[in-house]
């Protein structure tokens, strides 16, 4: 098994290769923001976030952390931070994955299938179990709000200078 630093590079790689927009932090390679469109057949569709990457010095050993920087309303997502509540990151996590999975995979099974019954998101939980309808609704309003695809290539400058 190659070293750590190694397997980052190449899962790094392999993300980029995969056609996903990827934005380094530093000079590094533990820090990135990835573009991430909503899964179709979701009301999320449509929408574009940018994700925060952070891989702990242990991965592929130890889970990356990830979080919306851009706003999303899911059960599973603290509105406020952007913290992601998803179990296969944060407790299943194996070396086997890599990034491509959890863009490809575990990210897009999250917004498709939220879990209510383990929220970071309180009122998205119950609204959810209350009314799909006007829980879809809000996902929609939400979307159009904080995730057009025009808005995220500039979210590092309004996040910078503190326009708004």
């Amino acid at each position: 098994m190659s070293s750590p630093s190694k397997r980052r590079e190449m899962d790094l790689m392999k993300l980029m290769m995969s056609d996903y927009k990827v934005e380094m932090m530093n000079d590094g390679m533990q820090e990135f923001y990835v573009e991430f469109n909503g899964p179709k057949d979701s009301p999320y569709h449509g929408g574009v976030w940018r994700i925060r990457v952070e891989l702990p010095d242990a991965y592929p050993y130890k889970s990356p952390s990830i979080g919306f920087v851009n706003k999303i309303y899911h059960p599973n997502v603290d509105e406020m931070s952007g913290s992601v509540c998803l179990d296969v990151i944060n407790q299943t996590w194996s070396p086997m994955f890599d990034l491509v999975n959890v863009f490809e995979v575990f990210l897009p099974q999250l917004l498709l299938y939220p879990n209510p019954s383990d929220p970071l998101n309180g009122e998205a939980a119950a609204l959810m179990m209350r009314d799909r309808t006007a829980y879809e609704e809000k996902v929609k309003e939400y979307r159009e709000k904080y995730a057009k695809p025009e808005d995220v290539a500039g979210a590092e400058e309004v996040k910078s200078s503190d326009e708004e």
